[in-house]
């Protein structure tokens, strides 16, 4: 199952052999074996490579799943929960892995060369168990699942833009203000072009917003804001740096997006391996304090 899996998400023989360093026709054999044995076809052969059949990635899923039991199986048994050694499967949205968790991901490593980690970024949910992830750090509410989770701090969100764009159209004074701005929406999560906003006494207002930029992805709506296409709510940690910088200006200070709970969530609430929460004690560390802002021990990425 193991070689199997490898395959399906290598997309080559050759490549899961390399990983699994064995030859291709032992990786060959190991799935030809499996094939046999339950008298289905699971991959699609060709000259131009591999592909998994309809019951190949029923199958594929189902091996994740068995895959994960056997190794907490191994650990509990082989007493591997107290070894700081192995792999650590860790994944998280895109911007908070550049910018946050890939430092200390490269940090741990060099700390722990027993361990490795594959850090896997993407804004899409995340199914722990069936993708074999032993960590995932995200933000907003979390919904009610047999997952074990740790908060680790909060995520404060701001609105800026760039002096050019303010010297030509004029700085908000109220939230009013910003239905006759351009304004630049996270479709991620300002669905429907509404900014959740947090007043001074503490009460939530819905506000309209417009503008002719969307996206997905906060690195290009930073990059708008700076370049003075319009205002832009974003997380803190996003625009840390251009602020300091004074590519952009904080406005509206005292009315703030609404931010969000950042928790670590591990597949099991009790099974929890030694290396795991070593890197989650070190994600408790640098998500103290004003975490959103430059770090001089781990220095963020800008990619």
């Amino acid at each position: 199952m193991h070689v199997f899996t490898r395959v399906v998400e290598t997309g080559s023989f050759s490549r899961a052999a390399t990983d699994l360093s064995l030859t291709q026709p032992t990786v060959t054999k190991h799935v030809a074996a499996i094939e046999r044995t339950l008298n289905v076809q699971l991959l699609n052969r060709n000259t131009r490579g591999i592909s998994v059949t309809e019951v190949g990635a029923l199958y594929y899923e189902r091996c994740k799943t068995v895959l994960h039991e056997v190794a907490l199986a191994d650990e509990l048994v082989g007493g591997k929960q107290r070894q700081l050694q192995g792999l650590v499967r860790v994944t998280t949205s895109i911007a908070l892995g550049r910018r946050i968790i890939a430092p200390l991901a490269v940090s741990f490593v060099r700390n722990h060369p027993d361990v490795r980690i594959d850090l896997s970024c993407d804004d899409r949910y995340v199914d722990l168990i069936g993708q074999g992830v032993d960590l995932a750090v995200r933000m907003g509410r979390l919904a009610d699942s047999t997952y074990g989770a740790r908060r680790l701090g909060f995520n404060p969100w701001v609105i800026v833009a760039s002096p050019e764009y303010l010297a030509r159209f004029g700085k908000p004074a109220t939230l009013r203000d910003l239905e006759g701005h351009e304004c630049l929406v996270y479709s991620t999560v300002q669905e429907d072009d509404i900014w959740q906003m947090t007043m001074p006494d503490g009460g939530e207002v819905a506000v309209p917003v417009r503008g002719r930029l969307r996206s997905n992805n906060l690195a290009t709506l930073l990059h708008a804001a700076r370049t003075g296409l319009g205002i832009a709510s974003l997380p803190h940690y996003v625009a840390a740096a251009a602020l300091g910088e004074g590519h952009v200006c904080r406005i509206l200070e005292d009315h703030t997006p609404q931010g969000q709970e950042v928790h670590a969530v591990f597949p099991s609430p009790k099974r929890v391996p030694a290396k795991v929460r070593l890197f989650v004690d070190m994600l408790l560390g640098r998500f103290s304090g004003t975490w959103w802002l430059p770090s001089k021990e781990y220095e963020e990425t800008s990619l």
